[in-house]
């Protein structure tokens, strides 16, 4: 198995809700994993923005709902049902327009027993959102709920406005980084010192928690230069946007948005992605 794909490279990630199956995939593809938690996951149960949105999405106030991600839209159920009876919620829901960025939102709102109005096709990003919003109508004095997920949007939130929406934000969750960062400031390291051939990035938040800690330390710009020397992975376009952002090279996104397609072809490909870099 070993001389499959990565052939003995060094392989580091950040993935956190699914570290041990990308470690296993890793190895599968012949790799050496190095696989650090960037983010942990932190539901705003008692959240008060949330309980407010509530409050306005029962009065009727709203006319358009859009959800971002599945796990943000199972939690503002949840946090919704501290408050609310779940078949008065899935009324005031379905009276409004229901937007869905990609499958995860459709499953959760699947079941409760509800179907979006509009799903924003793959890659899914929040310029997908805006253009499918755009080809719906006019979102002139539409008055929205936005769940956020992790880092708020603002171009997408700028950009709703811009169409003349009156938009709400509703943060149901939001990222952390990991009580113990011990595990992550040691795969920076062996990235710093060179000792890292490939980095697979499968989140945006994964990064800006990355450049959190690269900040406190000073590290940015050597870490930019260990980059250029690695295969940069990245899962997809939004994760590939926040990269740019910051700065950092990427060198290959897989063919589909998914973990196993990412480290499949990242194993086909690094070997010779590093052999250009040197």
């Amino acid at each position: 198995m070993s001389m499959l794909g990565f052939n003995g490279l060094t392989v580091a990630a950040f993935e956190s809700r699914m570290a041990e199956e990308m470690a296993g995939l890793i190895r599968r593809y012949g790799g050496q994993p190095l696989v650090a938690p960037a983010l942990r996951e932190v539901p705003l149960e008692n959240n008060a923005e949330a309980l407010q949105a509530g409050e306005r999405l029962m009065a009727g106030h709203f006319e358009m709902v859009i959800l971002l991600t599945g796990v943000g839209t199972k939690t503002m159920m949840e946090i919704l049902q501290t408050r609310y009876q779940l078949e008065a919620i899935k009324t005031a829901l379905a009276r409004t327009t229901l937007v869905a960025r990609g499958p995860k939102p459709v499953a959760v709102l699947k079941e409760f027993g509800l179907t979006p109005s509009i799903t924003v096709p793959e890659p899914n990003t929040w310029k997908d959102i805006v253009r499918t919003l755009d080809q719906s109508g006019s979102l002139i004095e539409v008055r929205m709920a936005v769940q956020e997920y992790g880092v708020s949007n603002q171009d997408l939130l700028e950009a709703l406005r811009q169409r003349g929406a009156h938009v709400t934000r509703v943060p149901v969750y939001r990222w952390a980084l990991p009580e113990d960062t011990g595990l992550l400031k040691n795969v920076l390291q062996e990235i710093l010192s060179g000792n890292v051939q490939v980095m697979l990035v499968t989140n945006a938040v994964q990064i800006d928690h990355v450049m959190q800690l690269l900040e406190l330390e000073g590290k940015v710009a050597q870490f930019k230069e260990a980059c250029k020397k690695m295969v940069v992975a990245s899962i997809g376009p939004t994760a590939s946007e926040r990269l740019r952002q910051y700065e950092w090279p990427i060198d290959l996104e897989p063919s589909h948005p998914k973990m196993g397609i990412l480290v499949k072809e990242a194993s086909e490909r690094a070997r010779t992605l590093l052999d250009r870099k040197s």
